[in-house]
């Protein structure tokens, strides 16, 4: 019998609409976007279609948007290519200390390079004070890098507020969005932000497959070297398939947001309600300023064998990676400063679309079963 599928901020199916437009993208519509014949026009005008669809999720312009191959590349590409574009105006970047390695280990690769990261710590819900942004801000300060929300704990970050602070400062302001989109309103003008990363597979199309938004005027040399695609700022012949998926998938989020949200927190919360009942359990997160599909439990005097067996009947992720000799607790908990003994036996339960209230009673019954033997 498969698991239960409790880890949807780890990765989501490719949902059927998704799946149906890509389908004559395999076969009947393969020419390069770039070929300036009937083949390449149908590429390219999928491409557009696909582009203002994303728009009209982050309420920006098409051309701020380009095709990435994924929410790393997207982040690797904001952060690396903002550091080069501004090394004459300094050297400082700020970040929070509960960031996705997609940015964290691109900010340790820039400060082998001499840039100084300035790395911000949370509270003991995960959540940046924007105080701590402002008062970190120089003038060698030349980007703020803070993801919208966690993707462990599901802590949506006062990026408004922070948005607020680098416009005020002058300074370029990129963030993660890529657990937040097709969760929570993500609105590129009221967060202040000029990047922003997206990535395809977390929003129910498929893998291999982002974007990156780029507020027109913010100057961004090329991630890749190559011809002149993505109107000469992405080169690579692009991933038509994929982009087309994105791009349907970003309609739907933006078409279904207050259903989708409505039956995420009900999914959720149900779980919490019945766990909670029965097994003492801390929550690790925001209250109410968290994803409305995320659950980050920990189990005090549980054996963690008893977490690791749990996954072979419920598919969710945990708090902690075991090896043969040591146990690595998660950076996110750690800068939350969640004791280890409970980071150990930490789990994250992620709902999503699929997600019914039968798998959420059979998954609560397997739960209690598993950590109260």
């Amino acid at each position: 019998m498969k698991p239960i599928y409790l880890d949807y901020n780890a990765s989501t199916p490719v949902i059927d609409e998704v799946a149906e437009v890509m389908l004559p993208y395999l076969q009947e519509f393969f020419g390069n976007p770039s070929s300036s014949h009937w083949y390449g026009i149908q590429s390219k005008r999928a491409i557009d279609t696909a582009r203002q669809q994303i728009a009209q999720l982050i309420n920006c312009q098409p051309d701020e948007i380009i095709f990435t191959s994924g929410g790393t590349e997207s982040n690797n590409h904001a952060i690396r290519s903002s550091a080069i574009a501004n090394i004459m105006k300094g050297n400082q970047i700020i970040t929070s200390a509960i960031e996705h390695p997609a940015v964290e280990k691109v900010c340790e690769f820039l400060s082998h390079q001499g840039f100084d990261i300035i790395t911000i710590p949370v509270d003991k819900f995960g959540m940046v004070n924007p105080e701590d942004v402002e008062r970190a801000i120089t003038e060698k300060t030349i980007l703020i890098s803070i993801m919208h929300a966690n993707n462990e704990t599901g802590t949506i970050q006062p990026i408004e507020k922070i948005g607020k602070i680098a416009q005020k400062h002058k300074v370029r302001f990129h963030t993660d969005a890529a657990q937040s989109l097709g969760k929570i309103e993500v609105d590129v003008e009221k967060l202040g932000v000029d990047l922003l990363s997206i990535a395809g597979h977390k929003l129910y199309a498929p893998k291999g497959v982002g974007a990156l938004y780029i507020r027109r005027g913010t100057e961004i040399p090329k991630f890749l070297l190559g011809a002149g695609h993505e109107s000469d700022r992405r080169a690579g012949t692009e991933n038509v398939l994929e982009i087309v998926g994105l791009g349907k998938a970003a309609e739907v989020a933006n078409r279904d947001l207050v259903a989708h949200q409505l039956h995420f927190q009900a999914m959720r919360d149900l779980l919490f309600d019945k766990i909670s009942a029965k097994i003492p359990c801390h929550l690790n997160g925001h209250l109410t300023k968290r994803l409305p599909n995320t659950l980050n439990l920990s189990f005090p005097n549980i054996d963690n064998l008893q977490i690791l067996s749990l996954f072979t009947l419920v598919a969710a992720s945990s708090g902690a990676a075991c090896h043969s000799d040591s146990v690595t607790i998660s950076p996110v908990l750690k800068a939350m400063q969640v004791p280890d003994e409970l980071a150990v036996n930490t789990i994250r339960f992620s709902t999503g679309k699929l997600t019914t209230p039968d798998e959420i009673e059979k998954a609560a019954k397997l739960i209690i079963s598993e950590l109260s033997s």
